[in-house]
C-alpha cells in the first residue's frame, strides 16, 4: 500500500491541504478542513519514524517546528501552541503542530481542540501565506 504522505506531498489523496512552506528536505501543510491553524511538519523522504531521519532531516524538522509554532502564535494568538509526534496511522514521519484557542471548552482534550465548532472561522488559505512569513 502506498504511503498516504508520500501522496500528499504529490499533490494527491485525501490529506492534501495547502503547503505553507517547502524546501527540498521538509514540507509543511495545514491540515484540510475548516479548523484553523493545524499544521503538519514532514520530511519529503519516506521515513517511518523520528530516530531514522538523518541529522540534516532532524534539524530541518525542528527548525520548521519551531517556525510554524512561532508563527501560530503571532498569527492566531491562540492559549497554547501544541506539538505531537504520534506516528501511529501512517508510517511517514510527520509532526503536528497546532493552537488550542482561547475559550475552547476545558473537558475538551489536548488533541480534541480540531473538533470545536467554536474555533475562529478563517480564510485557511490566506492564514497559510501570512504563515510562510515566518519561514
Amino acid at each position: 500500500m502506498e504511503c498516504a504522505i508520500c501522496a500528499k506531498h504529490r499533490g494527491e489523496g485525501p490529506l492534501v491541504g495547502p503547503v505553507v512552506w517547502a524546501d527540498g528536505t521538509v514540507v509543511v501543510s495545514h491540515r484540510p478542513g475548516r479548523f484553523p491553524g493545524y499544521l503538519f511538519v514532514e520530511p519529503r523522504r519516506h521515513v517511518a519514524a523520528l530516530d531514522e531521519l538523518t541529522p540534516d532531516e532532524v534539524s530541518a524538522v525542528s527548525r520548521a517546528a519551531w517556525c510554524a509554532a512561532r508563527g501560530l502564535r503571532a498569527e492566531l494568538a491562540p492559549e497554547h501552541v501544541f506539538s505531537a509526534i504520534a506516528g501511529r496511522s501512517v508510517a511517514h514521519f510527520h509532526q503536528h503542530v497546532f493552537v488550542r484557542y482561547r475559550g475552547t471548552p476545558s473537558e475538551l482534550g489536548w488533541m480534541d481542540g480540531p473538533s470545536w465548532t467554536g474555533a475562529p472561522a478563517a480564510d485557511i488559505r490566506a492564514l497559510c501565506g501570512r504563515l510562510a512569513g515566518y519561514f
